[in-house]
């Protein structure tokens, strides 16, 4: 074998990983000890980790050290009436958000056209993360109009749920109206705010809600960590999904 090829170094701490030798959390040595040990160089063990880091196996956190990742992907159901909190709730994990984010501004075009208001109409645009479990999923921008929900973005920064400030506001049961899902690599910023590697792909969700008489109350772009999330896509109206 090739000690210095750097596909056996990721193969091998792969398979240790998958063995338990390595359990979840565990903190790998140190680049210098992989090094002595694989009879390789730093660049070798640097491009094996970054590979591991992609795939999902490993968190490469600066000025900690890298540590393993084995986490099981988070089931998360979307239907029309898809609920971060209620989904997590249902995967036994913890749900928590942390606001970035609120502020009101003209909204742009393709804003405008999605929310069915003229463009540059005032609305609110909030940005949130969302965890579960402590650990960050996805970072959530959402824009609402402002004349039909003036005080969202306050409420919003002082953690209410935006269901219980539609409820405020007269609506009582929102339905998802479509989703969009494409991937791609994340930028710096989401990146850290993801605490995950730059070169590991996310899922993008953009999506609009509507009252049940079909007006656009919500539309949201959504960016989720891909290797700790799957998507489950109900076809069924959550009443027959219950009923059946």
């Amino acid at each position: 074998m090739n000690k210095h090829n750097w596909t056996n170094i990721r193969d091998r701490v792969a398979e240790r990983i998958a063995a338990g030798d390595y359990a979840d959390g565990t903190q790998l040595p140190t680049e210098s000890q992989l090094c002595a040990e694989f009879g390789s160089g730093r660049h070798s063990v640097r491009r094996a980790m970054t590979a591991l880091a992609v795939d999902g196996l490993l968190s490469i956190e600066q000025g900690r050290g890298t540590f393993v990742r084995s986490a099981p992907l988070i089931r998360y159901r979307i239907s029309k009436r898809t609920r971060f909190r209620e989904n997590l709730l249902a995967a036994g994990r913890t749900p928590s958000g942390e606001h970035i984010i609120a502020e009101t501004l003209p909204a742009a075009a393709r804003i405008a056209e999605a929310l069915g208001l003229a463009e540059g109409a005032p609305v609110h645009h909030t940005l949130r993360r969302g965890l579960a479990d402590g650990v960050p999923i996805n970072l959530n921008q959402s824009w609402h109009d402002a004349a039909r929900f003036p005080d969202l973005a306050a409420e919003r920064e002082a953690g209410r749920s935006v269901t219980d400030v539609y409820r405020a506001h007269g609506v009582a049961d929102y339905l998802r109206r479509n989703t969009t899902i494409y991937a791609r690599r994340p930028d710096e910023a989401e990146a850290r705010l993801l605490d995950q590697h730059p070169d590991q792909p996310v899922m993008v969700l953009q999506k609009t809600d509507t009252d049940h008489a079909g007006k656009p109350i919500g539309y949201s772009e959504s960016i989720w960590s891909a290797h700790r999330i799957q998507f489950s896509i109900d076809m069924l109206d959550d009443n027959e999904g219950a009923a059946g």
